[in-house]
């Protein structure tokens, strides 16, 4: 790749400017950006339509498996870089939207590290992204503060805030509202580039980053990528190679047969791997859609203690260690609950369970999504792990076999799951279409992914006709036409609850059409975002 062009690339176009946008998209910001697409975009695109190349083979029978070609990885003696001393404890990280007053409380939560998250806890709209950057800027320059007009309180960063990671949007995401070359540009290029362009240097300096989490990675083609980037912006702004460290979420299912080889593409750059739960789920159905004996039960059963969820987090550790990096745990949606002592007690318990078992299975630390939950998820930390991780101590031995990452979690389809997934997904929807990306749902802080394996489960029921258990004992057969019927008596449901006025102003008729033509399309649509983001453009 030349880095040297003989002619400055054209400027990126900025389509609107919304509050902020002066000091985010500056000319050198967008030069930066330019530079960026020029040298990266079509490997990007490549890369996508390569995504699209092995779908299609997994489509017609082949199953997802190890790569022969990179067995020598695999089998290798080898390590990652050391991780910088602001990484080595990550025991317990809290995530949320890049939101001002969510961030303050984030950094001061008591966790060790904050995901900044411009991607799946984020409504994409443009003032939600630009917002997001003002932040980050504000941030760096020791002046991020927000007094709350309604309640008159004031939000201001304490001493010894957490350190953080940002996530920018997935590989596969565009960014409509700027042009670069005429198309618009890439959401991930976007969110990466704005963010090492304005606070890379700054926080190299100080010794908290830059760091970044990176989504949806498919393959290790797509880490290779990455590796790239990062090489090609530090020479770029003079920064020593290795000095961005990047964990890389682990929640698609080709990814899971690649984990040795995106940590060997990375190994520079890498801090760790984390398991993405939900949106793990969600990619096993989209990846294994064409095969009914791989359909899973309803969202409560499949559980991370059994079945492909146990064998893909066990393995996920046992690579980890092997090559000297973070195996981060999954997320504890749960939040308190006000005012029902029995149901907070209850949702505090299940985060405790789940954290124990993570620590037990080998993790250095794990995710929460309330500041309340991270002095729990600290205290099982502490108690079972000695160090400040567990990277030394060894872990499983044997060989995961690919039908041990593959094996479906059993159990029964039943009416109450159906229905769950359509409410969660219409009202997810509605409100990320409102700009909220971080909603809570029935006591749980749900973000996109939640959205994803609710309408992905919907479609895989219906595309396989599953058997339905009714409340009565009896079972019927889930068809687009049920499903049209529930869809119906939900909306009946919302308009009774919140009235003719709130239903259109929440945005709720186009949250049940996206949904509606993603469970009944022949095709499982890739990502439901997609078609939601051209809605969100339209709204905002």
């Amino acid at each position: 790749m030349s880095h040297h062009q003989s002619q400055p690339a054209p400027l990126p176009i900025v389509l609107r400017n919304v509050a902020g946008s002066e000091r985010v998209l500056t000319p050198e910001a967008l030069g930066f950006l330019s530079e960026l697409h020029a040298l990266f975009a079509r490997p990007l695109r490549d890369l996508m339509a390569a995504r699209i190349r092995r779908q299609a083979r997994i489509d017609a029978g082949k199953l997802p498996d190890y790569l022969p070609e990179t067995q020598d990885i695999r089998q290798g003696v080898w390590q990652a870089d050391p991780v910088p001393p602001a990484l080595v404890d990550r025991r317990v990280e809290i995530t949320g939207p890049v939101d001002r007053k969510m961030m303050i409380n984030a950094l001061n939560s008591g966790a060790k590290v904050f995901m900044a998250d411009f991607e799946d806890a984020t409504a994409p709209s443009f003032p939600n992204i630009i917002s997001g950057f003002v932040n980050m800027l504000d941030y760096r320059d020791g002046a991020l503060e927000y007094d709350d007009p309604k309640s008159g309180r004031a939000y201001r960063v304490g001493d010894n805030p957490a350190v953080i990671i940002v996530r920018p949007r997935g590989l596969h995401l565009a960014e409509a509202n700027v042009l670069v070359a005429g198309q618009p540009a890439s959401a991930a290029l976007f969110d990466f580039g704005l963010t090492f362009f304005h606070t890379g240097k700054a926080f190299a300096e100080d010794g908290r980053g830059p760091y970044f989490y990176l989504p949806k990675l498919e393959s290790h083609e797509e880490a290779r990528f990455w590796n790239e980037v990062f090489t090609f912006v530090q020479e770029r702004i003079g920064l020593p190679k290795g000095t961005i460290k990047a964990t890389v979420l682990i929640e698609t299912l080709p990814a899971a047969f690649e984990m040795d080889e995106i940590i060997w593409e990375l190994r520079e750059h890498i801090a760790g791997l984390n398991c993405g739960r939900w949106d793990y789920i969600f990619s096993y159905i989209k990846t294994l859609r064409k095969r009914a004996e791989y359909m899973l039960p309803d969202r409560a059963e499949v559980t991370m203690d059994r079945a492909f969820l146990a064998s893909y987090a066990a393995r996920l550790v046992k690579v980890c260690h092997r090559r000297g990096i973070h195996a981060m745990g999954g997320m504890a949606a749960q939040i308190p609950v006000k005012g029902d002592e029995a149901a907070n007690a209850a949702a505090f318990a299940k985060v405790r369970a789940d954290k124990l078992r993570e620590v037990q299975l080998g993790h250095d630390g794990t995710w929460v999504a309330h500041p309340d939950l991270v002095p729990v998820a600290m205290e099982v930390f502490d108690a079972e792990m000695t160090g400040r991780n567990q990277i030394r101590v060894p872990r499983q031995t044997f060989r995961f076999e690919p039908e041990m990452l593959l094996r479906p979690h059993e159990g029964r389809v039943t009416e109450q799951g159906v229905r769950t997934n359509i409410s969660v997904a219409i009202e997810y929807l509605a409100q990320w279409l409102s700009g909220r990306g971080a909603v809570p749902i029935n006591n749980l802080m749900e973000d996109a992914a939640t959205a994803e394996i609710s309408r992905a489960q919907v479609w895989q029921w219906v595309h396989h006709g599953a058997n339905v258990a009714l409340a009565d004992g009896s079972a019927r057969k889930l068809t687009a036409e049920w499903v049209a019927e529930l869809l119906q008596e939900e909306i009946v449901g919302i308009l009774d609850r919140i009235g003719a006025s709130g239903f259109h102003r929440g945005h709720y008729a186009p949250a049940a059409r996206i949904f509606h033509d993603a469970v009944t399309a022949e095709q499982l649509p890739e990502f439901i975002t997609t078609p939601a983001y051209a809605v969100l453009n339209a709204l905002d």
